[in-house]
């Protein structure tokens, strides 16, 4: 998946050139504090190493200063499943309290993020959508090398679905079959699937 590249300049902000590179920048910076302060981590769009990188950052910070549960902010497509791994890993690395919260949709290896902590840790919004699926990869090269890559894969696909498996409570006979193909849920699907645990309409449902 790629990018949504940035749209062209427009002549009118020509003016919006010449703030200071501080102002411009002053938004984010502020968003960040309050987020931080808030011990909330954000985590949307493809899952990618330089995202994980900054999801990781983050929770080995708000661990250090404080013991107190964090929030977990997560809507993505999927991505790059060791980057997925990282995340995942790192959530139980730490050491404090995670609450999962989903919206948009949660997809590939943005489940595997999800499922990293207790199901009744897992919430969503009313509108997010699940997808459990087998991990894919392009092959090439020489077909040593094409038959080496199929046997990761397949080693891979048996560790996520144990993974998902555990989390679920589903049998490793079902998870097989529901992500030979694309396998979408609603919230209300998650639930009894045994994925999600609440939905959830407000911040102040989370300590409901």
């Amino acid at each position: 998946m790629q990018f949504t590249p940035f749209p062209p300049r427009l002549d009118d902000e020509e003016e919006e050139e010449k703030k200071p590179e501080a102002a411009e920048k002053a938004p984010s910076h502020v968003v960040d504090k309050h987020l931080f302060e808030a011990r909330t981590v954000l985590i949307t769009g493809p899952i990618n190493q330089d995202l994980a990188r900054g999801a990781a950052a983050r929770l080995l910070a708000l661990a250090q200063v404080s013991a107190e549960p964090v929030t977990v902010i997560l809507s993505s497509p999927g991505g790059h499943v060791e980057s997925g791994d990282m995340i995942h890993d790192m959530i139980r690395f730490v050491g404090v309290p995670v609450n999962m919260v989903g919206t948009g949709w949660v997809a590939s290896a943005g489940a595997l993020i999800f499922v990293a902590v207790p199901r009744e840790r897992r919430f969503c919004t009313p509108n997010t959508r699940f997808l459990l699926h087998q991990p894919s990869g392009g092959m090439g090269g020489p077909a040593t090398d094409i038959g080496i890559q199929a046997r990761e894969i397949l080693k891979m696909r048996a560790r996520l679905n144990a993974i998902f498996a555990a989390a679920t409570g589903q049998p490793i006979e079902k998870i097989d079959r529901d992500t030979d193909r694309d396998y979408w849920m609603s919230p209300e699907e998650a639930v009894a699937y045994g994925l999600l645990g609440r939905v959830v309409a407000s911040a102040a449902d989370l300590r409901g």
